[in-house]
């Protein structure tokens, strides 16, 4: 018996150049997704900025569909408010969530420090201090950006050396609004020296395996943002919103 002949009904199938243009819309989509949350981690974006989906199609080069679909990506993040009868703007980061996203890391910190110590691979450490005298170097130049960068591989290996690098990725998905604050606060005139000496304690303990010196060090250096968050007084209401329940 012949093969039957397949055919598919244009109702049915998709066109090959429907399907080209989807797959062009969503990596477009994909990128402009990317930039601006770039953008407004590392607060280029402000909060209460106006997102306007004509103009950012003009900066992307691209029609208003793949940049509505990456705003409401972004809205999801937490990152975009959406009014339909007002605009689109860059979100204000909320202290309740922002407090609860640094107990979490808090948390998984403390039991990444105390698994790599556990551990006891001196390689690892020594590969924590060279990542530590990177950050040094970024200090002395003031490059913000590639210091957060460094910083955040220095806490990603110790989950390695920890040898539950998941626990990082889970880290990754509160981090975002942490990311916002971070970019606030590092500018800050000696932060990056306390960000380093913190660093260096969380190092020595691990060095004199003194598990109970490790954590306490993490738990200082994670915590730190946790003390300036405690009075909503002291946070702008530009940058911050009060989402904590009455």
């Amino acid at each position: 018996m012949a093969d039957a002949e397949i055919r598919i009904s244009p109702g049915r199938g998709r066109s090959p150049a429907h399907v080209i243009s989807r797959a062009r819309g969503e990596r477009a989509a994909n990128q402009i997704h990317a930039a601006l949350r770039d953008d407004i981690v590392q607060m280029r974006l402000k909060p209460l900025d106006v997102l306007n989906e004509k103009l950012l199609g003009e900066r992307f080069g691209v029609s208003r569909t793949p940049v509505r679909e990456a705003l409401l990506r972004l809205s999801d993040e937490g990152l975009v408010d959406i009014y339909p009868q007002s605009g689109t703007f860059v979100g204000r980061i909320p202290r309740r969530a922002l407090f609860e996203a640094i107990l979490i890391r808090k948390a998984l910190e403390a039991t990444t420090v105390t698994l790599a110590i556990a551990g006891g691979k001196a390689a690892g450490l020594a590969e924590i201090e060279a990542i530590q005298a990177q950050l040094v170097a970024c200090a002395e130049a003031g490059d913000i950006v590639r210091f957060h960068r460094i910083d955040s591989e220095f806490h990603q290996h110790i989950a390695e050396l920890a040898g539950y690098p998941g626990i990082w990725t889970l880290i990754q998905q509160v981090q975002v609004q942490i990311d916002r604050y971070r970019y606030i606060t590092l500018p800050r005139s000696g932060r990056l020296d306390v960000v380093i000496d913190e660093h260096a304690a969380i190092i020595d303990g691990m060095r004199r395996r003194d598990d109970c010196a490790a954590v306490a060090a993490m738990g200082t250096h994670i915590g730190r943002m946790l003390e300036e968050l405690d009075d909503i007084q002291h946070l702008d209401p530009a940058i911050f919103i009060d989402d904590r329940q009455p």
